[in-house]
């Protein structure tokens, strides 16, 4: 691992060309997971030309960009760990929190560590069960796991089979944890498309979880258009073996974008992409490929739409949602590229690939989404290095909004938006590209804060450990959360501290 130290003053005029160890649960003889080859979420290997090549080893020399795998970060910013892949192989993806434990999903599985110790986390269980994108997320005894590419069957020793074949199984996985060095897999859910992602709406029966997925086709039996909503499962938590779809709410009922040529470079939108709720005030801000959405949850099985916005200038794939604490606002990014594109340089700009800052105005259904700001990484990135705006969540402080967030090869960024139109970066973590010849899709795809520390999911390089101490985040250090999915956003300041 590189030493640490803090970054050299970086100079903005790096001008790029293109546009674009523990204990083994379950090991079982499993195909690797393919993932669906549509925009979110993908990564990229290839060649860049000669002269781009010799530019990036050029603003390494000259102090532009870190070195390859060289770790930067701002003196406000600690990095107390980095624990590697390990039996688990994948890709790693989202992160989920209970207790003393983090949860950390993989393309191939998902893998538990004990964080008692922040500055050294230990393995606790890594099961294989291959699934694209293995989104993951917990509540009390029952761990979910999302399957994003068409199976031979639903158990953990699937292989790879073509979604145009009417045996092929998509859809949501679900665990008991009650051991959590020992898991056990106990229901299966098919989904139409599969589960790209998903996220619970937690009742004290019953686990809701809406499941987001998107590109249907006629060739799919099981993905038929027009698929213009989310499957709703419910999940007694007394009985999880009993987990089925109960409803599919149409959420387009006159379409979604249309995307191509209407608006051309945005994605046409087929379903949703990820989901956050705030069950505290019974709302939903759903990223919905060309859209963005905001809906009612009081009634969990019939969510209802309230306001719908596009941007067709500078959103190409609406990608993810997070609140502010008060719920007057929202944050959606654009995973410009598909998360496998070098978009944070100069030709792209600062207004795309980036985040999009919406203040929610009015009341009750009348509510509506008004446009603020854009806010993106102030580092330019290398061609070799894949960069757009991923997944974050909110630095727990009272009066103010500040959340970290994800932005794969562009590494990890704490930004302030309490003020809506004039967001403002505080700190950041990032490594150097992972090759300075050949776009390697790499980076970190999930940073969340939980209980005084930032933890990261690196698709790459494994799971990283931060520690932020800064004047305006330290009040959030007194947050303790007994559980945490950052889709499911908790009352931070609810006295129950959950």
């Amino acid at each position: 691992m590189s030493s640490l130290h803090t970054t050299r003053v970086r100079r903005r005029r790096l001008g790029v060309a293109a546009a674009a160890a523990g204990l083994f649960a379950t090991l079982l003889a499993a195909g690797p997971a393919v993932a669906t080859p549509d925009p979110g979420d993908r990564q990229a290997k290839e060649k860049i030309s000669s002269s781009q090549a010799a530019e990036v080893k050029s603003a390494i020399q000259n102090g532009e960009i870190p070195g390859v795998d060289e770790i930067v970060h701002s003196p406000n910013i600690s990095h107390l760990a980095n624990v590697p892949k390990d039996l688990i192989k994948g890709t790693n993806s989202d992160l989920a929190f209970q207790g003393k434990y983090a949860f950390t999903g993989n393309y191939d599985g998902f893998r538990i560590f004990d964080i008692s110790n922040p500055k050294a986390p230990k393995t606790v269980a890594q099961v294989l069960c291959p699934g694209s994108q293995n989104d993951v997320s917990v509540s009390g005894d029952l761990l979910f796991l999302s399957t994003d590419s068409s199976r031979s069957d639903n158990s953990c020793n699937s292989t790879t089979q073509p979604a145009t074949e009417k045996s092929s199984w998509e859809g949501m996985k679900i665990f008991d944890i009650s051991d959590k060095r020992n898991p056990k897999y106990v229901a299966a859910v098919e989904t139409a498309c599969g589960s790209h992602t998903h996220t619970l709406v937690p009742e004290r029966k019953d686990v809701y979880i809406y499941v987001s997925s998107y590109s249907p086709s006629v060739s799919f039996p099981d993905c038929q258009p027009p698929h213009d909503g989310i499957s709703v499962i419910k999940v007694p938590r007394k009985s999880p073996e009993k987990a089925a779809v109960v409803n599919f709410p149409v959420l387009f009922p006159e379409g979604g974008n249309p995307g191509a040529p209407t608006n051309p470079g945005v994605s046409a939108t087929t379903g949703c992409h990820d989901i956050t709720v705030l069950p505290s005030k019974d709302l939903a801000a759903g990223a919905c490929m060309g859209d963005g959405i905001l809906f009612d949850i009081k009634d969990p099985e019939h969510p209802k739409v309230i306001d719908q916005v596009q941007d067709n200038v500078n959103f190409a794939f609406w990608h993810s949602a997070t609140f502010n604490q008060d719920a007057n606002k929202v944050v959606f990014t654009d995973e410009l590229g598909g998360g496998g594109a070098a978009t944070c340089n100069a030709e792209i700009g600062p207004n795309r690939g980036a985040d999009g800052i919406y203040d929610i105005v009015g009341k009750g259904d009348k509510r509506k989404l008004v446009f603020r700001s854009y806010y993106k990484i102030p580092r330019y990135q290398a061609d070799t290095e894949n960069c757009v705006a991923h997944n974050g969540s909110l630095i727990p402080v009272k009066g103010r909004d500040i959340m970290v967030q994800s932005w794969y090869q562009g590494g990890v960024s704490v930004w302030d938006f309490t003020n809506s139109s004039k967001p403002k970066e505080i700190a950041y973590f990032e490594r150097g590209p992972i090759s300075a010849e050949t776009m390697v899709g790499g980076g970190t795809w999930s940073a969340y804060y939980y209980n005084g520390y930032i933890y990261s999911n690196d698709m790459v390089k494994g799971f990283d450990v931060l520690k932020i101490d800064d004047r305006l985040t330290d009040p959030a250090k007194r947050v303790r959360m007994s559980e945490l999915n950052v889709q499911t956003q908790p009352d931070y300041f609810d006295r129950s501290g959950h």
